[in-house]
């Protein structure tokens, strides 16, 4: 079952974001097996993540990943919350 997963820290920048996403793709970390899409929305230190995943499991392995990275470049990316998927509507 997929699952989505909100990330909404108390601050952070599009620059701030770009980075942690630079930092996974040169770390071989993004993309992530089991990602069906991510979304980074907002504007100013205000922006927020919502990522979904084909399973609890891949969100679980992604995050092993990425909490290290975050942690590294000083980032609270605060406590995701995680919402089962009903269903999901794609542009055809």
């Amino acid at each position: 079952m997929s699952v989505m997963v909100r990330f909404s820290p108390k601050s952070m920048t599009a620059e701030q974001y770009d980075a942690i996403l630079k930092k996974e793709r040169e770390l071989g970390v993004h993309p992530v097996k089991g990602l069906e899409f991510e979304v980074c929305f907002g504007e100013g230190d205000q922006m927020k993540v919502s990522v979904v995943y084909d399973s609890m499991e891949a969100f679980e392995e992604h995050g092993k990943k990425l909490a290290p990275i975050v942690e590294e470049m000083g980032f609270d990316v605060g406590q995701p919350e995680v919402f089962k998927v009903h269903n999901t509507i794609h542009k055809t």
